[in-house]
């Protein structure tokens, strides 16, 4: 094993604080951990409000940012209706590209997906299409509130059923103040129904642009012991 690949449940979820979160603190713990966000649409690259510039400030990589998102666009739409908006043909081939320079230059790769498995990604491929291509285990980055065992369980069988092994997963945005019977019981159900284990329970985060509070939240939350690394 020499990564993860995070998707989620839906679209904006909490992936890339979880993706960046967990980079910043394996690579505070001495890891070389590389972060990958292949294609991102509703911002393009060097927007500060985007996806890979939010990976590359919470990893701490000195990759520059063009390497971690080859191909960014501005219309908040599935990637590839903003690719085909854009007038530009992306392959799961290109996408496998930018990953090989980047695992070339890191032992342990971070790869962050786009919504959930499902979403139409590139020319010829879903998500789940370039998470099996990268041969990454998955952890899937779910909502904390009612409905969201369902959406779990189905993104677990569905990676399951293309051939993919999943690693855990992770709740994001757990409101203990707001929190009811169902977000209190929903990781013990989606650990029991599915046999999968719930890697952590990270709280809602006030001020992103903190890094130092969201590495100390994801380092709090997240259970080490069971994230396996190979370097």
């Amino acid at each position: 094993m020499n990564g993860y690949f995070i998707t989620g449940t839906d679209t904006d979820i909490g992936k890339t604080i979880i993706a960046g979160g967990i980079a910043g603190v394996l690579r505070e713990k001495g890891y070389d951990v590389g972060v990958y966000k292949p294609v991102q649409s509703g911002h393009l690259v060097h927007h500060s409000e985007g996806d890979a510039a939010r990976l590359k400030g919470l990893s701490g990589v000195e990759d520059p940012v063009e390497d971690i998102c080859p191909y960014a666009l501005e219309e908040p739409l599935a990637p590839i209706l903003a690719l085909n908006r854009a007038g530009q043909k992306v392959t799961l081939h290109d996408l496998q590209k930018g990953y090989v320079h980047l695992k070339e230059k890191h032992e342990f790769m971070i790869v962050e997906g786009a919504g959930g498995l499902a979403v139409p990604y590139v020319h010829d491929g879903l998500v789940v299409d370039a998470a099996k291509m990268f041969e990454l285990p998955l952890v899937i980055v779910a909502r904390p509130n009612l409905g969201t065992v369902n959406h779990t369980l189905l993104t677990i069988d569905y990676a399951m059923q293309r051939g993919i092994q999943v690693a855990g997963v992770i709740i994001s945005g757990y409101r203990e103040e707001m929190a009811g019977i169902s977000e209190r019981s929903n990781p013990d159900m989606i650990q029991s129904y599915s046999g999968i284990p719930v890697l952590g329970v990270v709280p809602w985060i006030d001020g992103l642009d903190s890094r130092e509070k969201v590495l100390e939240t994801v380092r709090k939350s997240i259970k080490w012991d069971q994230i396996q690394i190979t370097c």
